[in-house]
């Protein structure tokens, strides 16, 4: 596949069925530089699938996935990473034994060059680096407004907070692409408010105010956004694209969405 370089992610006709069920069949999608694209459709439409294929933890029988032009279909979750790839999970997946702290740096290890006998007598450049890597989650848990909550274990946070752990945790990955799953789905809204801010201070960047965490400063300009609350969607999405059992019914702005008869049929008529 010859690259565009305003596509960052694409997906070609991919397939993907347990036990001869189509959970996706033949979905077709790209996610544009400088772009959120919102993958939106009723419970078992085939999103959450879609992003275990985008970051490998599924494996899709038929269809291609390229990232920056090379085809990543059926790589290994932590080479995606390694990529630019990262991704908050529908289902929270924190180390509830662990701080805030903790678990946002264990995302930093990804980003490590120095080894393991460097980093077991904690010297050098193996501390330098340590230092570094700590002052990126510092910065994440300021922006995130977690300070107050940087020691505490991950188990005993409210939710919402916990949703923000995750959020911090993908954000310290430093990815070009940031895939997020229902990233307020149990949210009051306040709680909503909150996180949709910070999806587009995070896709905006923060230029000076963190002028030494390129993922705060530069931001990240691809975002794919599964999400049921459709008020959310409408207002923070470039793009839409709409599944219904496993298919693509549809794709456009937010405003050709809204009047989209069949979308309307599909799945706003159900959320009534």
């Amino acid at each position: 596949m010859e690259a565009d370089k305003n596509v960052k992610l694409q997906v070609e006709q991919l397939l993907l069925s347990f036990g001869g069920v189509y959970a996706l069949k033949e979905v077709s999608l790209d996610v544009r530089d400088n772009e959120i694209l919102a993958i939106i459709g009723p419970n078992g439409a085939g999103k959450t699938a879609l992003l275990n294929c985008i970051n490998g933890f599924y494996k899709p029988q038929a269809g291609e996935i390229y990232f920056d032009g090379r085809k990543i279909t059926r790589m290994r979750p932590d080479k995606l990473t390694k990529l630019g790839i990262a991704r908050t999970f529908q289902n929270i997946e924190l180390y509830t034994g662990l701080s805030t702290q903790d678990n946002i740096m264990s995302a930093r290890h990804v980003l490590m060059k120095q080894n393991f006998v460097a980093g077991a007598f904690y010297f050098g450049r193996a501390l330098q680096e340590e230092i570094r890597h700590r002052q990126a989650v510092e910065e994440i848990i300021d922006f995130l407004e977690m300070a107050p909550m940087r020691k505490r274990v991950v188990g005993v946070l409210p939710y919402g907070m916990q949703k923000r752990v995750e959020l911090g945790r993908a954000l310290a990955l430093e990815p070009k692409v940031l895939l997020l799953d229902e990233p307020m789905a149990g949210m009051n809204l306040e709680e909503k408010e909150d996180i949709a801010r910070f999806i587009l201070d995070i896709f905006e960047g923060q230029g000076a105010t963190y002028p030494d965490t390129p993922v705060l400063r530069d931001g990240i300009r691809s975002i794919i956004l599964v999400e049921h609350d459709m008020g959310v969607v409408m207002d923070i999405a470039d793009r839409i694209v709409v599944l219904d059992f496993g298919r693509k019914i549809a794709e456009g702005t937010p405003a050709e969405i809204k009047t989209n008869p069949e979308v309307i049929s599909a799945y706003l008529g159900k959320e009534k």
